[in-house]
C-alpha cells in the first residue's frame, strides 16, 4: 500500500509464470478480442448496459464501454489475449483539506471488511493467491484499487476481497487509529511516558516530506492550482492529520467510495460477463444513484505571472554543497480531457527537454549551471488541467535571474527555429516502438495510462486510439509547417498563468519543523482530561494486543491445488553459436519487434576497478560511437531502436554460496527493418566509443551523481538490506559495490581507460518472430565477427566467479 501521485510509471518486474486451470467459460475457440467485438451498444448485460465497442489495432485489444444501469457505475473492459488478467476500481477522491483523508482511508478500507473481517485481508491473501500485482495508490484527484492474476478461480477470489474491502470496509476505530494518527504514550506498557503522536500515515508522510524533491514537487502543485483540489495534500500533511477525526473518515467513504464516483476497469482473456455478474451480486446490487458531487473545476486563469519561494533541509548528499537550490517555471495548459491537444503537449514536451539534442537539454544541462534538471520536469498530465514544467536543481542561488532568463531566451528560439524534422520522427518512431511492444504489466500501465483523463469524464478509449492522434498531428505539421512554433507561442510565450517557484535550504529547517510539530502536540495534550489520558493509555493497550493477536484468516478465499495447473508452461528455446559464443534464440509473437540481450564478462576486470563499472555502464552508450558524436548517437538510437540499455549483473549461483557470475548486460530492441542499424550500433560502442569529451562525461558525472543523491530517500530500506548482506556471500558483497551505499563515496577517475576489460561477450539472446528468426542469426553472426577481436582469455581475477556461465537463461 503507497501513496502516488502516479507521476512516473515504470515497469513492474518479477511477475510469477504460474498460468491458472481453464474453467469451462474461459473459452479458446475464438480470441478474447473477437468474442469483445460481437457486443452491440445497447445490449444488457447483468445490470449493465453497453455504451460502444471499439477495436484498439494499436494495442491488440477491443474496447467495451459500459454503464451501470442503477447507479451509473462506469465500465471499461479492454479484451486482449493476455492471461494475465487485470481489475481495478477507482474513485474520484477530491480533498479540500491536507488531513490526508483519501490516504488515510486506502490504508483502512484494507484492515478488514463485512465479509472478512480479519485484520489486513490484502497481507493474508498473499500466500493464498497466485497473484501477479496488489497494492493501492492515491493520487491527488483519485484512488486506485488494482491487483492482476493469470489464475482465473485466483481472480474470483481476489476480485471478491476487493469489492468488499472498498465498498464494505469495517473501518473500525482502532483501525484509524492505527493507519491514520492517535495519541499514545510513548511506550505504550507505561502511562507514565509522555504523549506522542504515533499513525502509519502520520509518519510515512513525514518521511515523505523529509525527501526535498517530493516537498519541492508538492509546494509546486499546490501553488500552481490554487483554488481548489490541487492546493491541499491529498496523502496527508503531517501536521494537518491530527485535525482530521474517525466521523470524519466514514463520511468521506460514504460519499466517495460509492458506485456512482466509481470506474471499473478490467483487462485480459476472462470473459466479461463473468466480471459483471459477479460485480453486480457482490457489491453494486445493494446500492442506489447518488450525485457523489466530486468534480473539479478549471483553475481560475490568472492575468500575471506569479513567484515564490519556499525553504527545505539542506542535503547532506549533495553533490556540491554550495550549490542546493532549486528553481521551476511552470505552465497551467489545456484540459486533459482534449485527447489530441494533450498528445501533442506531450510530444512538443519531449523535443524541448528530452536527450542532449533537446533545446532545454542544451541551454541548461551542458553549461553545467545546476546538477539535473529540477525533480519536476515536463508534461504533466495527472491533474484536470495539465501542467508543464521546466527548471534546474543543485545551483547556486546568484544564478536564480541567469536561469530564468535562459528559459526565456531558449523558449523564443524553439518559436523562431523549430524543430528539426529528424528528431520529430525519432519521437514518432518511439511511440510505434511503444504501441508494439510486450510486457508482463500491460493491463497495469493501460489502467495507470487512462486513469487521469477518465477520472475528469474524458474517453479513454479515444485515448487509446494512439494512431489516431498520430495521423492528426502529422496532418497538422503538414497544413502548417509552424504548428509546434504556434503551441510553443500560445501556452510558453503567451500564457500567463505561470509560476515561477524557487527553493533554497534552511539551516534551522528540520529544527523548525520539529519545533511546530512540538507545538501542535502539546495543543493537542492541553485539551486532555485525566479521564482522556486514561482513556487514551487503556485504547493504546488494546491496540497493541490486537497487533499482537494471531489473526483468523479463515474466512478468506484461498486457492485449491486442483485449481493450479500442475506444470508451468515451457518457452521453447534454440541454443546454438554465433562466432563461437552460446546464443539462445526464441520466437515469439513480438509485434515486428526484434529483442536483443547479450552478456559481457566482468571476470577479468581488476578489483579496484569494479566500483566503477555502475557509472561505466550509465555512460557508456552516452558519449558518442564510431562516425557519431553524443548527440549524433543519441539521435540514430532514438531514431532507429527502442533504446540500448547497459546495466551491471550479480547471479549467485543457486548451488554454491560462495560463487556467482558477475557480468555486463547488454539490452536493445528495434523494428525488424532496423535491426542492421542497431547492430551496427552496438558495434561502433564495442569497437570505437568515444571516450575522451571530458566536458561530456563532466555533464553525465554531475547527474549521476545527483540521481544518486536522490534516490538515497526512495530506497532506503533496499540500501540498508544491500549493506546487511554484503558480509554474507561474495556475490552479496559485490552487489554492495555495484548498487549500495559504497557507490555514493567514490567518484570515477579512470574507468574509461579500461573499456577493454568490459567487452567480451560471452551469452546472448534473440527474442523475435519466426519470419525474422533467420534474418537476425545472420545480423548477430556479423556482428559478432565484427566485435571478435576484442574478447580476450584470460583467468578470472577471483576464484569464487564461475568460470562457465551459470545456468541462467538470458531471456527474462
Amino acid at each position: 500500500v503507497c501513496f502516488s501521485a502516479f507521476k512516473s510509471k515504470g515497469h513492474i518486474e518479477g511477475f510469477r509464470n504460474f498460468k491458472g486451470q481453464q474453467h469451462p467459460w474461459r473459452l479458446k475457440s475464438t480470441s478474447a478480442r473477437e468474442r469483445a467485438l460481437q457486443y452491440q451498444p445497447g445490449q444488457k448485460i447483468h445490470g449493465f448496459t453497453v455504451k460502444e465497442v471499439a477495436a484498439v489495432p494499436d494495442l491488440f485489444l477491443t474496447a467495451v464501454k459500459l454503464t451501470h444501469d442503477k447507479t451509473g457505475a462506469q465500465y471499461l473492459h479492454a479484451a486482449r489475449d493476455d492471461s494475465n488478467n487485470l481489475f481495478s476500481v477507482q474513485f474520484r477522491t477530491t480533498p479540500m483539506d491536507s488531513t490526508g483523508v483519501p490516504h488515510i482511508l486506502e490504508h483502512t478500507v484494507l484492515c478488514g471488511s463485512q465479509k472478512y473481517p480479519c485484520r489486513d485481508p490484502f497481507f493474508k491473501m498473499l500466500n493464498r493467491s497466485l497473484s501477479t500485482f496488489m497494492n493501492a495508490f492515491t493520487a491527488s484527484d483519485y484512488t486506485m484499487y488494482p491487483f492482476s492474476t493469470q489464475n482465473s478461480t485466483d481472480f474470483q477470489n481476489l476480485l471478491s476481497v476487493y469489492l468488499d474491502a472498498v465498498f464494505f470496509p469495517c473501518l473500525r476505530e482502532q483501525d484509524f487509529w492505527q493507519e491514520g494518527w492517535r495519541l499514545e504514550n510513548e511506550n505504550p506498557t507505561d502511562p507514565n511516558t509522555p504523549l506522542v503522536f504515533k499513525g502509519v500515515v502520520f509518519n510515512e508522510m513525514k518521511g515523505v516530506f523529509s525527501d526535498n524533491e517530493r516537498l519541492y514537487a508538492q509546494h509546486l502543485q499546490n501553488k500552481l492550482y490554487p483554488d481548489h483540489t490541487y492546493s491541499v495534500v491529498s496523502g496527508g500533511e503531517p501536521l494537518s492529520i491530527p485535525d482530521l477525526t474517525w466521523e470524519q473518515l466514514k463520511q468521506f467513504h460514504a460519499t466517495h467510495y460509492h458506485p456512482s464516483n466509481a470506474r471499473f476497469f478490467t483487462y485480459g482473456d476472462l470473459p466479461l460477463e463473468q466480471h459483471l455478474k459477479q460485480i453486480e451480486e457482490d457489491a453494486l446490487s445493494k446500492f442506489e444513484r447518488i450525485n457523489p458531487n466530486t468534480e473539479v473545476p478549471s483553475q481560475p486563469y490568472w492575468t500575471s505571472p506569479r513567484e515564490d519561494h519556499v525553504t527545505c533541509s539542506p542535503d547532506v548528499l549533495a553533490p556540491d554543497p554550495a550549490r542546493q537550490n532549486t528553481l521551476c517555471v511552470s505552465y497551467l495548459l489545456g484540459d486533459v480531457t482534449d485527447t489530441f491537444e494533450g498528445f501533442t503537449l506531450s510530444l512538443l514536451s519531449s523535443l524541448m527537454i528530452s536527450g542532449p539534442n533537446s533545446p532545454f537539454y542544451k541551454a541548461l544541462i551542458e553549461p553545467k549551471i545546476g546538477t539535473d534538471f529540477s525533480s519536476v520536469v515536463g508534461y504533466d498530465g495527472s491533474t484536470k488541467e495539465a501542467s508543464f514544467s521546466i527548471g534546474l536543481q543543485g545551483m547556486a542561488e546568484e544564478d536564480t535571474e541567469r536561469v530564468k532568463q535562459i528559459i526565456s531566451t531558449t523558449i523564443d528560439d524553439i518559436i523562431e527555429k523549430g524543430f528539426e524534422e529528424e528528431r520529430i520522427e525519432a519521437l514518432l518512431h518511439k511511440i510505434e516502438i511503444q504501441m508494439k511492444h510486450q510486457s508482463t504489466s500491460f493491463g497495469l500501465s493501460l489502467a495507470s495510462y487512462i486513469a487521469s483523463l477518465w477520472n475528469h469524464d474524458g474517453d479513454p478509449v479515444e485515448l487509446l486510439q494512439i494512431s489516431d492522434s498520430v495521423a492528426r498531428f502529422r496532418q497538422a505539421l503538414k497544413e502548417n509547417p509552424h504548428f509546434l512554433q504556434d503551441k510553443v507561442k500560445q501556452y510558453f510565450k503567451e500564457n500567463t498563468h505561470r509560476l515561477t517557484l524557487s527553493m533554497s535550504p534552511d539551516e534551522a529547517y528540520l529544527e523548525k519543523q520539529a519545533k511546530t510539530e512540538e507545538e501542535k502536540l502539546q495543543e493537542k495534550i492541553q485539551a486532555l482530561t485525566d479521564s482522556d489520558r486514561k482513556d487514551i493509555y487503556e485504547k493504546g493497550l488494546e491496540l497493541l494486543a490486537a497487533q499482537s493477536k494471531t489473526q483468523d484468516a479463515s474466512s478468506l478465499p484461498a486457492l485449491k491445488v486442483s485449481d493450479i495447473e500442475p506444470t508451468i508452461p515451457i518457452t521453447p528455446v534454440h541454443i546454438s553459436t554465433a562466432g563461437g559464443v552460446p546464443v539462445q534464440y526464441c520466437e515469439q509473437p513480438t509485434n515486428g519487434l526484434v529483442y536483443f540481450r547479450a552478456m559481457c564478462s566482468l571476470n577479468t576486470l581488476p578489483e579496484d576497478l569494479r566500483l566503477y563499472v555502475p557509472l561505466f555502464c550509465s555512460v557508456i552508450t552516452k558519449m558518442g560511437c564510431g562516425p557519431l558524436d553524443y548527440r549524433q548517437q543519441a539521435q540514430q538510437m532514438d531514431l532507429r531502436t527502442g533504446g540500448m540499455s547497459v546495466s551491471t549483473q550479480v547471479i549467485p549461483d543457486s548451488t554454491q554460496l560462495d560463487a556467482y557470475e558477475q557480468a555486463v548486460l547488454l539490452f536493445s530492441s528495434c523494428l525488424e527493418r532496423n535491426l542492421p542499424h542497431m547492430f551496427q550500433l552496438w558495434s561502433d560502442i564495442f569497437n570505437s566509443p568515444r571516450l575522451d569529451d571530458e566536458e561530456r562525461l563532466k555533464v553525465l558525472v554531475m547527474m549521476s551523481a545527483q540521481e544518486l543523491a536522490n534516490g538515497i530517500s526512495y530506497s532506503g530500506h533496499m540500501y540498508a538490506m544491500t549493506r546487511a548482506g554484503r558480509h554474507l556471500t561474495p556475490a552479496g558483497d559485490l552487489q554492495e559495490a555495484f548498487g549500495g551505499m559504497e557507490q555514493m563515496d567514490h567518484v570515477p577517475g579512470k574507468l574509461l581507460a579500461h573499456h577493454t576489460e568490459m567487452r567480451a561477450l560471452y551469452r546472448c539472446a534473440i527474442n523475435t518472430t519466426p519470419q525474422k528468426m533467420s534474418d537476425a542469426a545472420t545480423q548477430l553472426e556479423s556482428f559478432m565477427k565484427e566485435v571478435a577481436g576484442n574478447r580476450k582469455e584470460r583467468k578470472p581475477i577471483r576464484s569464487n566467479i564461475i568460470e562457465k556461465p551459470c545456468n541462467t537463461p538470458v531471456l527474462v
